[in-house]
């Protein structure tokens, strides 16, 4: 498809953070762009401060006349809607021009230098940082992100089309659309089974991703997967290793040594040892692409991080609340990490929201003993987000396994109070659901006490 002869793009799912990110791409790209969600956010607010024209109402009616013509139409659809959606059967009936949103992607980094970063956890932070890294060393690049990069508020850095940084998801097989010069696979733990079945099919699905890779390309690898690459680690004999760890004023220093080289003296400013990987996967992209040494160390201590990840909405001697998007034991795990690094001798209050009946179910005993470690918790019932509710899959099923003796089931409404009620120095707020918009409401009341 030439992407050149469409002048409409149309999204279902508009206010997802992958379609948005494509959808300020098109603006930008001169075309006129439209879509539908399910419910307005900061997101569809901002898309609307573009000149998108969003609804809310699945309805045919609602759809723009001027997306309404076969020919200069793209419609751009997330495999998370639902059936029977009538926007998306009427496109389909009436020879639309239909893409999933990584067949998009697919065709948009085809014709330029693709940097890919896979793995079930990290992509996003990962991928922010190495297109602020490029971006800093002037770089050619469009960057397409799967959340809000503080530096740029925004999940797309656009500053020319050479080169192109994407997330390839492993969700519904979508980076299979993707062939990159250079890609990472920054770990390959078990999720999405509602699509796979079993861990081994999602394995085989990165093992095919990494044939994706062109044949002069490269692929990184986190020391330890069981796929053959460049190798990447912390404190061990990977081809990229960060060495000499220190914290300094809440900071990570610390030495990287490469194949050809040793880099003294970085600092890297977000908490926990996940993102110090994440950190040092896009550092190593980034001098294979061929960045100077010195600008990358600049760029390095300047990033600020993802929205939603370990971030700060309050900083106080004494109250700190942080918000993270983690919604896999593993992902919960690291956070508990960089928590206890940062703050070793505080009493710490997590609320989390588990994400998806499935996932859930999965892995209900991992999620148990993940939440077990913090001194206190709050857990809020199941998002559903895409599915329908799996009998006997409740939060309730799951607080029965939790060992901390501090937990409690607790409603949204009465999330503030029961907040109050702890004497914790340090609360966390955990999920990939509807969470985040709490985030605002404690930070405003919690702000006003402290």
């Amino acid at each position: 498809m030439n992407l050149n002869s469409i002048h409409n793009v149309y999204f279902i799912g508009i206010g997802g953070i992958g379609m948005s990110a494509l959808a300020r791409y098109f603006v930008a790209n001169g075309k006129l762009v439209a879509g539908y969600d399910k419910t307005p956010s900061e997101i569809t607010d901002s898309l609307r401060a573009l000149g998108v024209e969003v609804h809310f109402e699945d309805a045919v009616s609602s759809i723009p006349k001027s997306c309404l013509n076969s020919e200069s139409t793209l419609v751009v659809y997330t495999p998370a809607i639902p059936q029977g959606h009538l926007e998306f059967e009427y496109f389909k009936n009436n020879n639309f021009k239909i893409l999933k949103r990584s067949q998009i992607l697919g065709l948009i980094t085809e014709n330029t230098f693709c940097l890919a970063v896979a793995g079930t956890h990290g992509k996003t932070t990962t991928s922010s940082i190495l297109g602020h890294l490029l971006n800093e060393c002037d770089v050619p690049l469009t960057a397409f992100l799967g959340g809000i990069c503080e530096n740029y508020n925004s999940n797309l850095i656009l500053n020319g089309t050479e080169v192109s940084v994407v997330e390839a998801d492993e969700f519904d097989r979508s980076f299979l659309t993707l062939s990159p010069d250079l890609a990472c696979i920054t770990s390959m733990d078990a999720d999405h089974l509602d699509i796979y079945g079993d861990a081994s099919e999602l394995k085989k699905s990165f093992v095919d991703f990494s044939k994706r890779v062109k044949p002069n390309g490269k692929l990184f690898v986190r020391n330890g997967l069981p796929i053959d690459g460049i190798t990447y680690g912390i404190e061990d004999d990977s081809d990229y290793s960060v060495q000499n760890i220190k914290i300094e004023n809440g900071s990570y220093v610390f030495d990287v040594k490469t194949p050809k080289t040793l880099l003294e003296n970085l600092q890297f400013n977000l908490p926990g040892r996940h993102n110090l990987s994440n950190a040092l996967i896009a550092l190593a992209m980034a001098v294979e692409y061929g960045c100077p040494h010195r600008q990358l160390a600049n760029a390095l201590a300047s990033f600020k991080g993802v929205k939603r990840r370990f971030t700060y909405q309050i900083k106080t001697d004494n109250f700190v609340y942080i918000d993270d998007y983690a919604h896999h034991p593993e992902e919960i795990n690291a956070v508990h990490q960089a928590v206890r690094e940062m703050y070793p001798n505080k009493k710490v209050l997590a609320v989390f929201q588990p994400h998806l009946f499935s996932r859930t179910r999965d892995f209900i005993d991992d999620f148990a003993k993940s939440l077990s470690q913090f001194d206190e918790l709050l857990l809020l019932d199941i998002y559903p987000a895409r599915e329908l509710p799996i009998e006997g899959v409740t939060s309730a099923w799951l607080l029965s396994k939790i060992a901390n003796k501090n937990k409690q089931l607790v409603s949204k409404q009465d999330l503030l109070k029961k907040i109050h009620e702890s004497n914790a120095q340090i609360v966390l707020t955990i999920g990939a659901g509807d969470i985040g918009e709490e985030v605002k409401h404690i930070k405003k009341e919690f702000n006003v006490a402290n």
